[in-house]
């Protein structure tokens, strides 16, 4: 087996900042956290996305790439660090990595209304945060609306969005991330223009 990156320094610990981070962003939609303990992940995955899914990730949660990702670096590293089931059906994935162009939500499992928690979480590595066209997210956790900047979604993305959360309350979940960042757009967000 080739050299892989390491993963957590302590897994314990950086774990649980790691986690905390993420419920934080997911708490409080829209907002900008960082992910100061998250690692260098292999060539091409960002250390945001990479902390994510050390975190999230084990064998019980299937995990499917993007093609951007599904490549034997990257699956051999999220094989050995998480031990997460990479599958080739999205609908059986509860976590995805992907990028913004290939961020079609067909396919992913939206749960059901008796179990909308059965859904997936699509974790998107986009160019920045903070930046890039502006929108404006209204829902729980945002004390009446927020102007949201995101660089890499584009106006077909939002659309699909629109219709994910017309969905609710079953759909899919969002993690964007970029660099040390993230950003949580649950399914219970509308996002405007």
């Amino acid at each position: 087996m080739r050299d892989l990156a390491p993963g957590l320094a302590d897994p314990p610990h950086d774990a649980q900042r790691l986690f905390r981070a993420v419920l934080d962003a997911i708490s409080h939609p829209g907002r900008v956290v960082e992910l100061i303990d998250a690692p260098a992940g292999p060539s091409g995955v960002g250390p945001a996305a990479t902390g994510c899914l050390l975190t999230l990730a084990d064998r019980d949660t299937p995990l499917w790439l993007g093609p951007a990702y599904d490549h034997e670096a990257v699956r051999d590293y999220l094989r050995f660090h998480t031990g997460a089931p990479l599958v080739a059906d999205r609908a059986q994935a509860t976590f995805a990595l992907l990028s913004p162009e290939v961020a079609e939500f067909d396919g992913f499992a939206i749960g059901t209304d008796s179990y909308p928690d059965r859904s997936a979480t699509l974790v998107i590595e986009v160019a920045a945060l903070g930046s890039g066209a502006t929108r404006r997210w209204r829902g729980p956790g945002i004390d009446g609306a927020s102007r949201v900047a995101i660089d890499g979604p584009d106006d077909r993305f939002w659309q699909a969005w629109n219709e994910n959360h017309a969905l609710f309350p079953c759909g899919v979940d969002i993690l964007f991330v970029a660099g040390r960042q993230l950003a949580a757009l649950p399914r219970s967000i509308a996002v405007e223009a």
